[in-house]
């Protein structure tokens, strides 16, 4: 019996100790270099569905800014293996085309698990450890052109200065915004507050999976109330979820962006 309770001690306090150490938040990312110059502006054009008209009234006004390209730095919770686990992240983006992220999920504040993926060119990689690399798999392509998009709603005025985008009408608090693909389109239900007219929540079918036999599921990103970016309207928090799990995956909070800022090299790289 005394082996018993010693045994039971020792699992007690190693899972006491694992608990512990995904309470600890890992330190931010040092701050980009370059800060984000004046920003150029053009007209809200005419003709939007309703709820989007008002999306882009209560965020821009009747000027938007033209945003050519984004760094995103910030901290999570994600869940790659059902457990969530701590994170920080580095989101850059050429606006509406290409994009590279870098997450570490953390333990007592260390990195142990480290993502990197990109879609340069229409070209994706994406490189996790235990499973390896997967180079241009075409559902990886797929989800991360969405990805291209969704995460625009942190600079969403690439979705009406870009003349690739284009929307349509669905009732007074939704829409359907159509985006690019090579040579074809994926679309984007757009579901709008009533009381805030700020975006609610994205949805797309996405693939999960790589592979030829991977099927696409529902893709759900919500904007969480709560925090701004700095200086914006704009919602500091994201969730990801698909349809069948019914949680978030992921939380996103975003804790530094910059606006037009050089990324020709930053893109390109791997890690932080």
């Amino acid at each position: 019996m005394k082996t018993i309770f010693i045994i039971f001690g020792v699992l007690a306090i190693i899972l006491l100790l694992g608990w512990f150490g995904l309470q600890i938040k890992p330190k931010p990312f040092e701050p980009y270099a370059e800060e984000s110059p004046a920003l150029k502006t053009v007209p809200l054009p005419k003709g939007l569905p309703a709820p989007v008209e008002r999306f882009y009234k209560t965020v821009y006004g009747d000027q938007v800014p033209v945003i050519e390209t984004v760094v995103i730095k910030g901290r999570a919770e994600i869940s790659p293996f059902g457990a969530k686990f701590p994170a920080r992240f580095i989101f850059v983006h050429n606006a509406g085309k290409d994009y590279r992220h870098y997450i570490e999920a953390t333990w007592f504040g260390m990195p142990f698990m480290k993502v990197n993926e990109s879609y340069v060119n229409e070209h994706s990689i994406f490189e996790l450890p235990m499973i390896g690399a997967l180079d241009n798999d075409p559902p990886t392509s797929q989800a991360a052109n969405l990805a291209v998009w969704a995460e625009a709603s942190w600079f969403p005025s690439i979705w009406i200065t870009d003349p690739r985008v284009r929307w349509e009408a669905v009732d007074d608090h939704t829409a359907l915004m159509f985006v690019p693909y090579g040579d074809i389109e994926e679309n984007f239900v757009m579901r709008f507050n009533p009381d805030t007219y700020l975006l609610d929540s994205m949805e797309a079918m996405r693939y999960r999976d790589s592979g030829s036999s991977a099927k696409k599921v529902l893709w759900i990103t919500r904007s969480v109330d709560g925090k701004k970016i700095e200086g914006t309207k704009l919602d500091a928090i994201g969730t990801a979820t698909w349809l069948d799990q019914g949680i978030p995956w992921a939380v996103f909070t975003l804790e530094e962006v910059k606006y037009n800022v050089d990324v020709s090299e930053y893109i390109l790289q791997k890690g932080k």
